[in-house]
């Protein structure tokens, strides 16, 4: 990875990808100066809003986007209209599948968000072409059902006080990753799905985090605003390994 930097230093390419932390940290980090410059030409940078649909589960698959900073949540809906939170991601996580023709999740900004969209025919060329693209895609599959995996053990078998601080053990170490201690962020979920991400009450995550508040492992301004003093006592907490 660090030869990979070094090499876009040295060359000629996009100035606004040499910038981004997706081509340093991301699935871009695999591509070559010329496919970078190709890959610009036909790629939109938009910001969109809290709440809004990046894309709905069952809706047609037309680019593929980075997530360039803020959280996006995954969620499936039932026949019956029921929803459920499966995941989150995070910056700079790459959003969609190669191949897919259809997605089946719904992708929401759940911050206020800013993703870099490809067109999908374009990906899904680099992506046979490039050996090291398709095998960092791999990679952020594998590493998505680790984290899928861990989440069912959260939800099967952790405490509500488990439960809860695992959440903010995961936001704390995946929303700026880079940030000293100690780890300050804005929940980028309401207590509402917070509560339904991990399978409890609203009341029951409230009480949950006061405690937590209260035994000083976390503190929490405005209802929103999280700081992590110690994110070892946070990890400890919340039974991980």
């Amino acid at each position: 990875m660090d030869a990979l930097k070094r090499n876009v230093l040295e060359c000629e390419g996009p100035a606004v990808c040499k910038a981004c932390e997706a081509r340093h940290g991301g699935v871009c980090a695999s591509l070559s100066v010329p496919q970078l410059v190709e890959l610009n030409k036909h790629s939109s940078r938009r910001k969109v809003e809290a709440g809004n649909e990046v894309i709905g589960q069952g809706e047609s698959v037309s680019t593929y986007s980075n997530i360039l900073n803020g959280v996006v949540k995954l969620s499936k809906m039932m026949a019956d209209g029921r929803q459920q939170i499966v995941g989150l991601q995070f910056a700079p996580d790459f959003l969609g599948r190669p191949h897919q023709e259809e997605s089946t999740v719904t992708a929401e900004a759940a911050t206020d968000t800013e993703i870099c969209t490809f067109p999908r025919a374009l990906i899904d060329r680099i992506v046979n072409e490039t050996p090291d693209f398709e095998r960092m895609l791999y990679e952020q599959s594998l590493k998505e059902l680790d984290e899928a995996r861990d989440w069912m053990l959260t939800l099967g078998r952790k405490t509500a006080q488990e439960k809860v601080a695992s959440f903010l053990h995961l936001i704390a170490t995946h929303i700026d990753p880079e940030n000293a201690s100690p780890r300050t962020f804005d929940l980028p979920l309401s207590r509402a799905d917070i509560a339904d991400f991990l399978g409890l009450t609203i009341e029951t995550v409230s009480r949950q985090m006061t405690k937590l508040r209260k035994e000083g492992i976390i503190v929490i301004e405005n209802n929103r605003h999280v700081t992590v003093p110690s994110l070892e006592r946070l990890r400890c907490v919340a039974g991980n390994d």
